[in-house]
């Protein structure tokens, strides 16, 4: 599995390749439970996290997809990832963000055609950058709160295919 100790992506992916078909890969899944994890694995795809009495509010998931496009050989695409709700609710700020700066400055643009002072809504524009970067470092500070929990997720991962030979 590839290293996750990449800073600059907010949602770390991999992909390793194993040497098994992918009817006993399924199975090697469905017949786990350990206590800190919720596992749901939908048909091709696995959903890894942690009960409710271990989460916070940064608390990471694992998506797992299988694949197999050979006999006896199959493929996991995994991404690490906040809950999907707050996940939801980020990119909504963003685009909010990114939605009123466009108005703000098609209304400078048009103030500044009529000869009107644009001051107002520059500052609207500078402030909504502001305010964008602060969302990023929030989302990088949420990242960071959960790198334990992401390591454990990994590591729990690590243990589930050790059976398997890698290619």
């Amino acid at each position: 599995m590839s290293n996750l100790t990449n800073d600059i992506v907010l949602r770390p992916r991999f992909k390793i390749d194993l040497i098994t078909d992918l009817e006993s890969l399924k199975k090697n899944f469905d017949r786990t439970s350990e206590a800190p994890f919720i596992l749901k694995r939908l048909d091709e795809h696995i959903y890894l996290r942690f009960r409710k009495e271990h989460t916070n509010f940064w608390s990471p998931q694992l998506h797992l997809e299988l694949t197999s496009f050979e006999k006896n050989k199959s493929t996991i695409h995994g991404v690490f990832g906040p809950n999907p709700t707050l996940w939801t609710f980020f990119m909504f700020l963003h685009f909010g963000i990114g939605t009123l700066f466009v108005i703000l400055g098609i209304f400078a643009y048009s103030k500044h055609s009529l000869g009107d002072d644009i001051t107002l809504w520059i500052v609207g524009m500078v402030f909504l950058v502001v305010l964008w970067f602060a969302l990023y470092a929030v989302g990088r500070f949420g990242k960071s709160q959960g790198k334990d929990q992401m390591k454990q997720l990994n590591t729990f991962l690590e243990d589930l295919i050790q059976d398997f030979s890698r290619s």
